[in-house]
């Protein structure tokens, strides 16, 4: 005889499974990181920052770290998007100050270095990370894992270096057509293994981040974004059909309605130049909303911060969504005012 459904007691499950909860459940885009002192600390045991990507221990920590200091609803994998060209054969180091280097893909023979399929055994530490972190979670806190959008990890691997403009993905991808969708193709198959393999490891959703995909014409859009992400969560959903997906294609503006329609997704990331009054008329009930105070306001605080929060609260309100940044914590974020959001959030709320 089947027992009777679990009851969710977990406020940001509960949202993405489509309930609308007051207070929002809440967690933020790059939660873990510079702008804590006990992550610095932790930082500086390892040699390099794919090395403490890779080292279970470090990257628990981390993940944990702001859950135990915030009370957030929910933690995210501590981990990086590059992890995947690194799994697919690519060098990938993190030099101090400069940001990420890559050995570039500029003509055929460069791609054809690249394994078939992602290596799992190199993403094992990741896994092992999910299960130590799962182990020492409180029982009301989520754990999300992520994975980068195909488009926005082929604008690293081809430029190997973050870029303003992405102008050389762009221009590979007019100039060689057939060879830059073999790469999204074998992108997209690999997001799909790992994101499967994060869920089978004890994640409980999954974001994908498009970081870059403002930066396309529609067509372009459409074809490197809203298509690549369509097949991730199609083949995800092959695999684990009660995946839940968040979607966040940053700068977009209204091709969002593009997004949310054709790609699947459970929620759908706002980032800060959407206005929430339009977003909450726009999208259907259905759709769980998550975002999009601006960093900045967080970093400013006072009356930028209040006002931040309260236009958004307003606006979302009676329908499922989830409080985050409309982009990742700046580095140079006071804690108070992270503290200060929380309590005015939560106290806001129950008025």
């Amino acid at each position: 005889m089947e027992g009777k459904p679990r009851v969710q007691t977990k406020p940001f499950l509960k949202v993405m499974d489509g309930e609308a909860c007051f207070p929002p459940p809440v967690w933020l885009m790059r939660q873990a990181g510079r702008y804590l002192p006990e992550y610095q600390v932790l930082r500086a045991k390892a040699p390099s920052f794919l090395d403490f990507c890779y080292t279970p221990a470090l990257a628990a920590e981390a993940t944990l770290q702001p859950v135990r200091r915030f009370g957030f609803d929910a933690a995210i994998l501590f981990s990086d998007i590059l992890v995947i060209p690194d799994a697919l054969g690519q060098k990938v180091a993190f030099e101090p100050n400069e940001g990420p280097k890559l050995d570039p893909i500029s003509i055929a023979e460069d791609f054809a270095k690249l394994h078939g399929r992602i290596d799992c055994c190199r993403l094992s530490p990741v896994f092992e990370t999910i299960e130590r972190v799962k182990t020492t979670l409180p029982a009301e806190t989520a754990l999300i894992g992520f994975c980068g959008a195909p488009w926005t990890l082929a604008c690293y691997m081809i430029a190997g270096k973050s870029t303003p403009d992405q102008a050389p993905a762009r221009l590979f991808a007019y100039r060689h057509r057939d060879l830059f969708q073999s790469l999204i193709d074998r992108l997209v198959q690999a997001s799909i293994d790992y994101l499967a393999w994060q869920i089978e490891a004890g994640v409980e959703a999954v974001q994908i981040f498009d970081t870059w995909a403002g930066v396309l014409p529609f067509a372009e859009f459409e074809r490197w974004c809203l298509m690549p992400v369509e097949a991730i969560v199609a083949g995800l959903r092959l695999r684990h059909k009660d995946a839940r997906v968040i979607g966040f294609p940053k700068g977009v503006g209204h091709h969002l309605m593009d997004f949310a329609a054709r790609t699947g997704v459970n929620a759908l990331g706002l980032d800060s130049s959407a206005d929430p009054r339009w977003a909450a008329k726009t999208f259907d009930r259905g759709l769980v909303l998550q975002g999009n105070l601006d960093p900045l306001a967080l970093t400013a605080g006072g009356s930028a911060l209040e006002t931040g929060v309260r236009h958004i609260l307003s606006a979302f309100r009676g329908r499922p969504h989830i409080f985050n940044l409309g982009h990742g914590v700046l580095p140079h974020t006071p804690i108070q005012h992270v503290e200060f959001m929380l309590d005015f959030l939560r106290e806001d709320s129950a008025k």
